[in-house]
């Protein structure tokens, strides 16, 4: 990666990767994007979910190592993420919001697609940590592994999958597990059993 500073604020040039990104709100008309069934979110949710669990063990190995360096996760969706469909890889790209934390949340909110925000992301003055960025990461598995609601029949993972899941993406934040490593440990054992079921 290379990056300058413009007039209007850093640039970042990334290398390029042969891949669709999971969801482009331009090119897909919104929130219909998700649903139609040519776009690249659509056909990604139809892949075996051995597939899927692989695409997501590359997002969570690289948030632990992010979070590692005491680094916090903002504005992390399904448009992060580059799937190329003929070679079966994943790549993350746009992490320039990704800031040194925790932090305490300067404005009314942050930026980001509501879909996998935690609630304290929409409260100015809160505080924006690793329990933050756990409940973003259990909300990317709960909308590719289903249609984001983890008690519908769309539900494609196991029990013990879905109660992960459920923790990391609990509204109370001491609900949650309290670090990105805590989580990314229980989503792999859960994830484990799904393989060998």
């Amino acid at each position: 990666m290379n990056a300058f500073r413009a007039l209007e604020g850093p640039v970042h040039v990334y290398e390029w990767v042969p891949g669709e990104i999971l969801y482009d709100y331009v090119a897909m008309d919104g929130a219909r994007g998700r649903t139609e069934p040519a776009s690249a979110h659509a056909r990604f949710r139809a892949l075996p979910v051995r597939r899927i669990l692989d695409s997501l063990d590359v997002v969570y190995g690289l948030h632990e190592q992010i979070a590692g360096l005491g680094v916090i996760a903002v504005d992390f969706y399904d448009g992060c993420i580059l799937y190329n469909f003929d070679e079966h890889r994943t790549w993350i790209c746009d992490l320039d919001e990704y800031r040194p934390g925790p932090f305490t949340l300067d404005a009314e909110h942050l930026p980001g697609s509501h879909r996998f925000m935690a609630p304290e992301e929409f409260v100015g003055r809160s505080t924006i940590d690793q329990r933050t960025n756990v409940f973003t990461l259990g909300r990317t598995a709960a909308v590719l592994l289903s249609d984001g609601d983890l008690h519908s029949d769309a539900w494609r993972g196991s029990n013990a999958m879905r109660a992960v899941l459920v923790r990391a993406t609990s509204p109370e934040r001491e609900a949650r597990f309290p670090s990105v490593a805590e989580f990314v440990r229980a989503w792999r054992d859960a994830a484990q059993l799904e393989a060998v079921s």
